[in-house]
């Protein structure tokens, strides 16, 4: 179970990015599908991730109502679409399988850069 990132970059506050995911080897239905992201120097932090059928989405506290998570079963492809970029989200970006969102990742990718940065 591997996912692979893409769209990340440097953007300047307040602006936006598309982070996309796409998953193969595995049916994506089965199951949740997050990001979380890293810093240096800094702990692992849970970003958001979003389950199967039904669709439910969770944000954490420092992106909420500025980060949007959605999935594409038949496309096998998960984005986030992070708008109002703070300097402090600047970190790789993971995207993640899980069985259930909250629980440890089963499967990540490589990464994606992200820098906020004027």
């Amino acid at each position: 179970v591997q996912p692979v990132e893409s769209g990340g970059g440097l953007v300047q506050p307040g602006g936006s990015l598309r982070l996309s995911c796409a998953v193969s080897g595995f049916t994506l239905d089965y199951y949740a599908i997050g990001w979380f992201r890293q810093a240096p120097g800094k702990e692992r932090e849970g970003v958001s991730c979003i389950s199967g059928s039904p669709a439910k989405t969770y944000y954490g506290d420092s992106v909420k109502d500025r980060f949007t998570i959605s999935r594409d079963n038949a496309r096998k492809r998960v984005s986030l679409q992070m708008n109002s970029l703070k300097p402090e989200d600047s970190a790789v970006y993971y995207c993640a399988a899980y069985v259930q969102c909250g629980r440890e990742p089963v499967g990540w990718g490589q990464g994606t850069q992200v820098t906020v940065s004027s």
